[in-house]
């Protein structure tokens, strides 16, 4: 049993929930000779048969062709199934929907629940983690670093020329501020020799 239960899980495909009520767009591989084209195949699931193990789960889309009934059985985790989109739900109470069969036109109609497509949305499946390690060491052994010198941006150079302005500015107040001081000292340097040119005056006519 183990043997088989390994099977059916390693074969299980990642599929959204499809119940009864869903109107869903199925994406089949079709082998025609040598040739595979994908067909879709949209309508309204009216029965989802369990199975026994899992792996045999199938399910049962209907639509209307041209005024006739048309019915097709799909196994879920069949390989040849590449996507299936849910495309619409409705609200409805039976688990099997052969009661449509016999409807036509607007009695075919069921009331719908808005959803978004996201709900139904597969993740991807991820990879192992020995093949990423092994990829990014044979791109590390192919490839040597690089070191990329990153240029100046255009902030930084805005920057740098504010602050040899600020530099310029002091600078100039500085030897502004030098040229005052000199100024003053002469100022009055001058005064002094005037007082004394002053003083000595009167000494030499008293003479």
């Amino acid at each position: 049993m183990s043997i088989i239960s390994d099977f059916v899980q390693s074969n299980l495909k990642k599929v959204p929930e499809i119940k009864p009520g869903f109107t869903v767009r199925v994406h089949e591989k079709i082998k025609e000779e040598d040739k595979e084209r994908i067909q879709v195949f949209e309508g309204l699931v009216i029965k989802v048969g369990t199975g026994k193990t899992g792996i045999d789960k199938t399910f049962t889309v209907r639509k209307i062709v041209g005024g006739v009934g048309v019915e097709k059985v799909f196994p879920l985790h069949s390989p040849l199934i590449k996507k299936i989109e849910v495309v619409k739900v409705a609200k409805v109470r039976r688990s099997k929907l052969y009661y449509m069969r016999d409807r036509r036109g607007k009695e075919a109609r069921l009331k719908e629940v808005y959803v978004s497509g996201k709900e139904f949305e597969v993740p991807e499946e991820e990879a192992p983690k020995k093949a990423k390690e092994e990829k990014v060491e044979s791109a590390k052994t192919e490839e040597a670093p690089v070191e990329k010198k990153e240029e100046p941006t255009e902030k930084v150079e805005k920057a740098e020329a504010k602050e040899e302005k600020k530099v310029e500015i002091k600078e100039e107040k500085a030897e502004v501020k030098k040229e005052e001081k000199v100024e003053k000292a002469e100022v009055k340097e001058e005064k002094k020799e005037e007082k004394t040119e002053e003083a000595e005056a009167p000494k030499e006519e008293a003479k």
